[in-house]
């Protein structure tokens, strides 16, 4: 299988600089790298984009993950493998996912925003919510121009 097209951060390499600016920034804000590939790895699965899941899949097993964990981000809310943080960060990347997209009520319900706040300091919440609106994107731009699973982005 072969993109559509180049990914388009690549063919404009200005906003591939914004974009890297602003990853730099979530990885400064703290919040735990685990916790910022399995939301993006959840996002990545709810928006089918099938080059992300890939890549955070390989980034949390490259980072030491179990295959338990790795293996059942799809099932979090039944899977025994997550803390109460995970489970938190990643109802508020299902709410950021899902609820936006489908303007389906209050995208983030405030009891949801109490329970991730509980866990994170408002730099790592910053970083987590970030996190999930550039995984968002991506997941935009490799649907669209149908980006294979296993690319390389040189």
């Amino acid at each position: 299988m072969e993109a559509r097209m180049k990914n388009p951060a690549h063919v404009l390499p200005e906003s591939l600089k914004g974009i890297q600016a602003m990853m730099k920034g979530v990885y400064s804000g703290g919040a735990p790298q685990e916790v910022l590939e399995l939301t993006a790895l959840r996002a990545s699965q709810i928006n089918g984009c099938s080059a992300c899941v890939h890549s955070h899949v390989r980034n949390l097993k490259k980072a030491g993950e179990s295959d338990e964990r790795v293996g059942n981000v799809a099932a979090w809310q039944e899977a025994p493998f997550y803390t109460d943080a995970e489970r938190a960060a990643l109802a508020l990347a299902e709410a950021m996912t899902r609820n936006m997209a489908d303007r389906s009520g209050d995208a983030v319900p405030d009891e949801l925003w109490e329970a991730v706040a509980g866990h994170y300091d408002e730099r790592q919440l910053s970083a987590v919510i970030l996190n999930i609106a550039v995984t968002n994107m991506f997941n935009r731009l490799n649907a669209t121009i149908k980006e294979p699973a296993g690319q390389t982005w040189d």
